[in-house]
């Protein structure tokens, strides 16, 4: 009785019972009150066959990958490959060469259209940028959505495509607040970083995309990663933004100046201190920013619970 279950989808010709009990084993369909077989052909839609680890699982899948965007051509295209039939037996040759003449025609009929062409240059390059940044699978299929609506919309046209694609990754990095700045992008990309940034303005302009805006405290692990900083200095830094953030003193500012200001904050009440060079060097930004930030959250959170002594800067 254990491989039976509730089936609540319809109800009982009978008794208009909607407690239905679903029997994959015998394949029927029987109702719980009266009894009554509502259904004797079920067919089983899973496999006909049982595997019992994860290996023999994947051995008998009948199916390839699912469809993804980081595929030119989504992963649905023929493929001609090997010399053997399907009971492994070699070919004769006059079969095997047609074999390969049909396999050149194949590979030469996806890349006629210049879309194609595009697609598989622009997917192999998302490929190299995003392990390079180390960005998860939906970030990538993100991307190359993105990508793909650009190249639709005719944008690329006269453009670069490496640049399409670094500012594509730039965009959804922000849209899902993962901190990947600009300049680590540009560097890892074959373009410079002001095409990247003009191209990233075009998408933005010509999608009417909406950017969230960036939040410091994204960038105190980073930032204190760099530093090599206590965990209760990282914390106290959130706590001092969180203080600020209800005085409405984070408006307007750069996220990563005022990161560099909070954790530069925390290290002297956490007597964890660090110079204001190496500070601003980790979070990517100059010293007058973060001397100018660190005078502002004075300023927000003076009833903040700080040191009796005033942060010299």
């Amino acid at each position: 009785m254990d491989k039976l279950s509730k089936n609540n989808n319809s109800q009982c010709s009978r008794c208009g019972g909607s407690e239905l009990i679903s029997d994959p084993e015998n394949g029927e369909t029987v109702c719980s009150k009266c009894g009554l077989v509502i259904e004797d052909d079920t067919v089983d839609m899973g496999p006909e066959w049982r595997a019992f680890t994860p290996t023999e699982r994947n051995n008998r899948q009948r199916t390839g990958l699912g469809m993804s965007y980081t595929l030119y051509d989504k992963g649905l295209s023929t493929v001609f490959k090997g010399n053997r039939d399907a009971y492994g037996n070699l070919l004769k040759d006059d079969i095997r060469i047609k074999m390969d003449r049909l396999r050149r025609y194949d590979n030469r009929s996806k890349f006629d259209e210049t879309w194609r062409r595009n697609l598989s240059i622009a997917m192999a390059e998302l490929d190299r940028m995003t392990t390079a940044l180390h960005l998860p699978q939906n970030i990538k299929e993100q991307s190359a959505f993105l990508y793909r609506k650009a190249l639709k919309l005719d944008l690329i046209r006269g453009r670069s495509i490496d640049a399409f694609v670094s500012a594509s990754i730039y965009a959804v990095c922000r849209q899902n607040n993962l901190p990947r700045p600009l300049k680590t992008i540009s560097k890892l990309s074959t373009r410079e970083h002001g095409e990247i940034a003009r191209t990233y303005r075009l998408v933005l302009r010509e999608m009417n995309l909406k950017m969230p805006i960036d939040d410091p405290m994204k960038f105190i692990p980073s930032i204190a990663s760099k530093l090599n900083l206590k965990r209760d200095t990282e914390q106290m830094a959130i706590e001092i933004l969180v203080s600020a953030k209800k005085r409405n003193g984070l408006s307007g500012k750069d996220p990563r100046g005022l990161a560099a200001a909070a954790l530069y904050m925390a290290c002297i009440k956490n007597d964890d201190k660090r110079i204001q060079k190496a500070v601003a060097d980790a979070a990517g930004t100059t010293e007058v920013t973060l001397r100018n930030r660190l005078r502002g959250l004075e300023k927000a959170v003076r009833d903040f619970n700080m040191p009796d002594q005033a942060v010299k800067v």
